[in-house]
C-alpha cells in the first residue's frame, strides 16, 4: 500500500513539475515572440518615413521633372519638410533612402566596403562589367587608389602637366579668337578629354586622338539607358564602341610593354597611368589581376577616362556661365590673374604647380562653381547589413543615396546657396571646406585622387582665359537631369585682349 502511495505521490509531483515546466517555456516562447516582435517593431519604426509612390515608377517622374527646372534639389526639400533629412522613395524603379543630412553622408561615405557597396544603375554594370573601377572593394581597390592618387602628386608629374595643360589651354582659346561663335561646353570636352589621354596614355593631338575620341564618345553613351542589350539598342551599341576603344587602347600598352624593360620600369618615373599599371602587374602587387595583364591595364584605362569626360569640361563651362553673370566676381578674378601675370613677367620665372595653386581669389570661384554645379549630386551604395545612422535604421539589401546637392545647397549651412558669391570661402574661412559639408570630389575611400589636378587645371584655363581674351555670352540656362550640362551648350563670343593693367568689368 505504501508503494502505491508512494508512486502516487511521486508521479502527481511529476504531474506538477511538468506542469510548472510547461507553463513556464510557454510564457517563455511568448515573451521571446513579444520581444521578437517589439524588435521588429522598433527597427520599422527606425526606417525613415516617405513614400514609395506609384507601383514600379514610384516617384521617378517628379524626381526627372525637378532635375530639369531651375532648382533641381526641390523634389529632396519637399521630402525634407514632410519626412525629415533622411527618407525613403522610390526612383528609377530602385525603393531607396535618401540621405540629406551631412553627418550620415559622411559615415556612408567612410563605411565603404564593410558596411556598404557601391550600386550602380544596371545599364553601367552591363558596360563597364563587375570587375570595374567603380565595383571592385576592398584591399585591390584601395591599391589601386593609392597608386593612382600617388602617381598624380608626384613631383615628375606636377612639373610636366603643368607646361602640357598650358599648352592644350593655349592652342584651344586660340582657337576660339578666330570662331564667329564659340559652344564652350562642346570646345572644353576637347581640350579636357586632350590633357586626359595624354596623362592616362601619353597620346597627343593627332588622328589617333581624333579616333580614340570618337569611340569614347560612342562608348559613354550607353552608361544610362535601358539595359537591353538586342542589337540596334543603345547598350549594345556603346558595348561594341567598348571593344573597339579597348583594342585601341591595348595596342598602345603593348607597344609600352614591349619597349620597356622590367628592370627600365622600375628605375625611371612613370610617365602615365599606363606605366604605374604595367609596373603594378609586373610587380605581382595587383593580385586580382586576371591572366592577361594587357587586357586588365587596358580595361582600367578606358575607365579612369570617365571620370575626366563630364567633370571638368561641365566646370570649366559653368565657371564661364556664373562669372559672366557676375561681373564684379569677374573684375576681381581678372585683378588677381593680371597682378599673378605681372610678378611672372618681371621675375623672368615660369610658371608652376603652387603658383596656381596660390590664387586664393581664383580657388574660391572654383570652390563656388563646385559647390552650385554638384555636377556628381550624389552616391549611391547598398547597405551589406542592417545599418543605424543618427537613429535612422538603413536595413540590408537597401539602396542609400547619399545626396551633396542638398547639402551644398542647404540655407543653413550655406547662407543665400542659390547665389555666385566666391567671397563666402573668405567669410568661412576653409570651416566648411571639408569632407563633410562640401563633397564636390566624393569622399572616404574613394575620394576622387585626382582632386589638385582637377583644381589645377581649371586654374590654368582661367588663367589664360580672363589674362587674354574678353567675351560675352549669350543667354542660357543649366539642365541638371540626366547629367548636368547647358541646355544650349553656352554660346559665347571671344576677342583677344592686351592686358598691362586692371581692365573694367563692362569689357566683359
Amino acid at each position: 500500500m505504501d508503494y502505491w502511495v508512494a508512486g502516487f505521490l511521486v508521479l502527481t509531483a511529476g504531474i506538477i513539475l511538468r506542469s510548472r515546466l510547461w507553463f513556464r517555456l510557454r510564457k517563455w516562447k511568448t515573451r521571446d515572440g513579444e520581444e521578437e516582435e517589439q524588435e521588429k517593431e522598433t527597427k520599422k519604426a527606425m526606417i525613415p518615413k516617405g513614400s514609395l509612390g506609384w507601383p514600379v515608377i514610384g516617384e521617378t517622374l517628379a524626381f526627372i521633372a525637378c532635375g530639369y527646372s531651375s532648382r533641381p534639389v526641390t523634389f529632396m526639400d519637399k521630402r525634407k519638410s514632410l519626412y525629415g533629412n533622411v527618407f525613403k522613395t522610390n526612383i528609377i524603379g530602385t525603393p531607396i533612402i535618401i540621405s540629406t543630412d551631412a553627418e550620415v553622408n559622411k559615415v556612408v561615405l567612410q563605411n565603404h566596403g564593410n558596411t556598404f557597396v557601391p550600386a550602380y544603375p544596371k545599364s553601367i554594370t552591363e558596360l563597364l562589367g563587375e570587375n570595374s573601377i567603380l565595383s571592385i572593394n576592398g584591399p585591390h581597390q584601395k591599391r589601386l587608389h593609392t597608386l593612382i592618387g600617388a602617381f598624380f602628386r608626384s613631383p615628375h608629374l606636377k612639373e610636366r602637366i603643368t607646361r602640357d595643360i598650358e599648352a592644350s589651354v593655349g592652342l584651344t582659346l586660340a582657337s576660339w579668337s578666330h570662331l564667329p561663335v564659340v559652344h564652350v561646353q562642346d570646345e572644353t570636352k576637347k581640350m579636357t578629354f586632350e590633357i586626359l589621354v595624354k596623362l592616362l596614355m601619353s597620346i597627343s593631338r593627332g588622328e589617333d586622338l581624333d579616333i580614340l575620341k570618337l569611340e569614347f564618345e560612342e562608348f559613354i553613351k550607353g552608361l544610362i539607358c535601358i539595359p537591353i542589350k538586342f542589337p540596334g539598342t543603345r547598350l549594345y551599341k556603346s558595348l561594341k564602341a567598348k571593344e573597339r576603344l579597348i583594342k585601341i587602347v591595348k595596342k598602345v600598352v603593348k607597344e609600352r610593354q614591349m619597349a620597356t624593360t622590367d628592370t627600365v620600369r622600375k628605375t625611371s618615373p612613370a610617365n602615365d597611368a599606363v606605366d604605374v599599371l604595367l609596373r603594378d602587374v609586373s610587380d605581382g602587387g595587383s593580385s586580382d589581376t586576371p591572366s592577361q595583364p594587357l587586357d586588365f591595364v587596358s580595361g582600367k584605362i578606358v575607365e579612369m577616362m570617365i571620370p575626366g569626360e563630364e567633370t571638368m569640361p561641365t566646370a570649366m563651362t559653368l565657371a564661364v556661365k556664373f562669372l559672366s553673370d557676375n561681373p564684379v566676381a569677374l573684375a576681381k578674378l581678372v585683378e588677381e590673374n593680371m597682378e599673378f601675370k605681372r610678378r611672372k613677367l618681371e621675375s623672368g620665372e615660369e610658371y608652376n604647380w603652387s603658383d596656381y595653386m596660390s590664387l586664393s581669389f581664383t580657388h574660391n570661384v572654383i570652390n563656388e562653381t563646385l559647390r552650385m554645379a554638384n555636377i556628381i549630386n550624389g552616391v549611391w551604395r547598398k547597405a551589406l547589413k542592417d545599418v543605424e545612422i543618427k537613429g535612422y535604421l538603413i536595413p540590408k539589401g537597401w539602396c542609400v543615396l547619399a545626396s551633396f546637392i542638398s547639402v551644398h545647397m542647404d540655407e543653413d549651412i550655406y547662407e543665400n546657396p542659390y547665389q555666385f558669391d566666391p567671397w563666402r570661402w573668405d567669410r568661412i574661412n576653409g570651416s566648411v571646406n571639408s569632407n563633410v559639408c562640401f563633397t564636390p570630389f566624393g569622399g572616404g575611400q574613394r575620394l576622387c585622387p585626382g582632386l589638385e589636378l582637377s583644381k589645377l587645371e581649371i586654374s590654368i584655363f582661367l588663367h589664360q582665359l580672363v589674362t587674354r581674351y574678353s567675351w560675352r555670352a549669350e543667354e542660357d540656362k543649366i539642365v541638371s537631369f540626366p547629367t548636368v550640362k547647358m541646355k544650349r551648350r553656352l554660346p559665347i563670343r571671344v576677342a583677344p585682349v592686351e592686358r598691362t593693367s586692371h581692365i573694367p568689368v563692362e569689357d566683359h
